[in-house]
């Protein structure tokens, strides 16, 4: 009697997805303070834009609301490249600063990381780079008219093109040499 034992279930390789984040906080620490965040999520060339109005928030709070939102769009588990000009984001992240402060902002994106691989990179703002120009633009626009307007984050994919996420990586990277 011949015994077979059943095939382990092939696991899917997660998917390599790239993240473009910035925040904005226009009239940062002031009452009429105007913030918002944006996520560009770029796969085999093609992105979408996803973002959030968040009323008063500092810009800090904008910067990880951010990160938070474009982890939150991915459907399933993935492996992320995650780009930010914020220090204070990967830095935090990456463990070398500590939470003093907006421990609700950091929670949230505490539970967005939880499903997947994150690799947290630093990218200069306002350096031309035309993906994170694009995140940035997004961002500004929203919190000035303080609601998420979808031509906005349509000209945010708009701008960026069909750059491939796996290139934009290198070539950040070729950069810094």
């Amino acid at each position: 009697m011949s015994t077979k034992t059943p095939e382990e279930p092939s696991r899917k390789r997660p998917k390599d997805v790239t993240i473009f984040c910035d925040g904005s906080s226009l009239g940062n620490g002031q009452v009429s303070t105007r913030a918002a965040a944006v996520a560009l999520l770029g796969y085999q060339g093609v992105w979408r834009a996803v973002g959030s109005y968040l009323g008063r928030a500092t810009n800090q709070q904008a910067e990880v609301a951010a990160a938070a939102l474009g982890l939150e769009a991915l459907l399933e588990p993935c492996r992320v490249h995650l780009f930010t000009d914020s220090r204070y984001v990967v830095e935090t992240m990456s463990g070398r600063f500590r939470r003093k402060t907006n421990h609700d902002w950091w929670a949230r994106l505490d539970k967005a990381v939880m499903r997947h691989d994150v690799r947290w990179e630093w990218t200069r703002g306002h350096d031309g780079h035309v993906i994170q120009e694009a995140a940035d633009r997004a961002a500004r626009r929203i919190a000035a008219q303080g609601v998420v307007d979808e031509d906005v984050l349509r000209d945010a994919v708009d701008r960026v093109g069909n750059w491939d996420p796996l290139e934009i990586a290198i070539e950040i990277e070729g950069s810094r040499d």
